[in-house]
């Protein structure tokens, strides 16, 4: 199966072209891959990146099986370009795509570390999206949901994973990882209430497009327009409006 992959969830945008066997992962194949980490909008280089990466390729877009993006959760902004992206092309090809949970395929990244990896991305006000998945050799197993978490509660649930290797990977790591350290510190940098926490090395740290391909086996197809985004919480421009309507006693 040959799948196009997207992502434009986070500041870095990634595109990536592999074939996926889903009834041996060791027949996968990463064929080409393109990733940015710049200012620019992923309105900007996201298509353009994918199409150059195709074109390097040889491969065109009628010889897609599948497109995989992430649909969340992320940035509001991001995920709605990188759906909206492949809604539009899924429709054109008559071909089937899959939203991919982006935790999820962060944990991808990690795939032959034996590990718990805590996938974390910074959802602002004080919160991470989250999802703790455990690794041995190619197997992943989720252990929570996604959701969206302070730092004290994060800190609390992963105490509890004492003599475990925890690899922090997303692009809110490192902000975790300083975060956590100011939580019920031990002596030892990185350490948590005698639990191990490191980042996970920088080459794997970020989004990458490869990862939402190999995941993508794990999901269910879907035709472009039962495409959706997943957000988690509500979008800020609605949360201020609820505010502002409790607060008149509406």
């Amino acid at each position: 199966m040959l799948i196009l992959g997207l992502d434009s969830s986070a500041v870095v945008g990634s595109c990536a072209l592999c074939e996926i066997d889903p009834e041996d992962s060791g027949k996968n194949k990463i064929i080409a891959g393109s990733f940015i980490n710049t200012r620019q909008t992923h309105s900007q280089t996201l298509m353009p990146m994918a199409e150059n990466m195709l074109k390097c390729a040889e491969t065109d877009t009628k010889s897609l099986d599948c497109i995989a993006v992430t649909a969340g959760p992320g940035s509001f902004t991001g995920i709605r370009i990188g759906v909206a992206a492949v809604k539009g092309l899924a429709f054109a090809l008559g071909i089937p795509c899959v939203g991919v949970s982006t935790l999820h395929a962060l944990a991808y990244n990690l795939l032959g570390i034996d590990c718990i990896a805590c996938a974390v991305m910074d959802a602002r006000c004080s919160q991470y999206y989250n999802a703790l998945f455990r690794i041995k050799g190619n197997n992943i197993e989720r252990i929570t949901e996604d959701r969206a978490i302070s730092n004290d509660d994060l800190a609390k649930d992963l105490s509890q994973y004492k003599g475990e290797k925890i690899l922090l990977v997303g692009d809110g790591a490192e902000l975790a990882y300083k975060m956590l350290n100011n939580v019920h510190q031990d002596n030892e940098i990185g350490v948590l209430n005698g639990v191990q926490i490191e980042l996970a090395p920088l080459e794997l740290r970020l989004q990458r497009a490869e990862s939402v391909c190999l995941a993508a086996a794990e999901y269910k197809k879907v035709s472009a327009k039962e495409l959706l985004p997943v957000y988690l919480r509500l979008p800020q421009a609605e949360r201020e409006r609820l505010a502002r309507e409790k607060a008149d006693g509406k």
